[in-house]
């Protein structure tokens, strides 16, 4: 890095900020702004730029007095991670839990206002649009969304709420922020979500939580059915089971990698 530097290509707002991000660990989940200067070797007034900064741009949230990382640090990685680890670690039991379930499921990450796909195993095709590692939906009407949803802190969870244009993609889609919080508070006490046919007629979902070692949720895991195949009660007595057993093996691989 010094060599860049004398070229003059060497960002040490970039480096600094970066490193702020690093400061977080799973020993220290939560800093002050003197904790994060002293561990990153910076000014306060410097620590404070920066994390104000990536609070303005919503990596980092505060208690006025302490700091912590937000989900959206993950996008961070998911290009990697999509690419390579997650889906590599998570596709063996994917794989299984498609035999068991004889149905498409898939995992995505929370990127405001959408999910962003980052595996996917496909059975036969249920959907009229075509998914794959990458593809985005809106959160509100998708069962792998409302279960990261349930995992924001309330003032997100409302700031997003307060935000949100929800247009009716089927009859059934639930649009009004009230019952939208319900279902998102639901989901949260449940463990998992539920969404019949609100993004897609004839399109029924259940998904479960992946969660960090801190129990932080980080990504959502889902099983796709036909409504001619699969009841919403089918969904929840003979799905929610296999695909909470897988989430929870994806989390402990993803573990025993380093990666949580």
């Amino acid at each position: 890095m010094p060599g860049d530097a004398s070229t003059g290509t060497f960002l040490q707002g970039l480096e600094r900020g970066l490193a702020v991000i690093r400061a977080f660990s799973a020993a220290a989940p939560a800093l002050t702004l003197s904790e994060v200067a002293r561990t990153v070797g910076i000014t306060p007034a410097t620590a404070r730029r920066i994390l104000l900064t990536l609070e303005e741009l919503g990596y980092v949230r505060s208690d006025n007095r302490r700091f912590s990382l937000t989900p959206r640090v993950l996008a961070l990685g998911w290009a990697y991670l999509s690419s390579l680890d997650l889906g590599e670690l998570a596709g063996p039991f994917m794989e299984d839990l498609c035999l068991k379930t004889r149905e498409s499921c898939s995992i995505a990450t929370l990127d405001l206002p959408d999910i962003v796909y980052v595996a996917r195993v496909p059975t036969t095709r249920i959907m009229t649009v075509a998914l794959g590692v990458g593809a985005r939906l809106p959160a509100y009407p998708t069962s792998m969304g409302r279960v990261l949803l349930s995992g924001l802190p309330d003032d997100e969870l409302t700031s997003y709420l307060d935000s949100l244009h929800a247009e009716s993609l089927t009859d059934r889609t639930v649009t009004a922020a009230d019952k939208l919080r319900t279902t998102i508070t639901k989901a949260r006490a449940d463990g998992y979500a539920l969404v019949d046919q609100e993004l897609e007629l004839g399109l029924r979902s259940i998904a479960v939580p992946i969660r960090n070692s801190r129990g932080r949720i980080i990504a959502a895991l889902n099983v796709s059915a036909h409504a001619s195949r699969s009841t919403a009660t089918s969904l929840c007595e003979e799905f929610l089971p296999h695909l909470r057993e897988a989430a929870d093996q994806i989390t402990t691989a993803l573990t025993h990698r380093g990666q949580l």
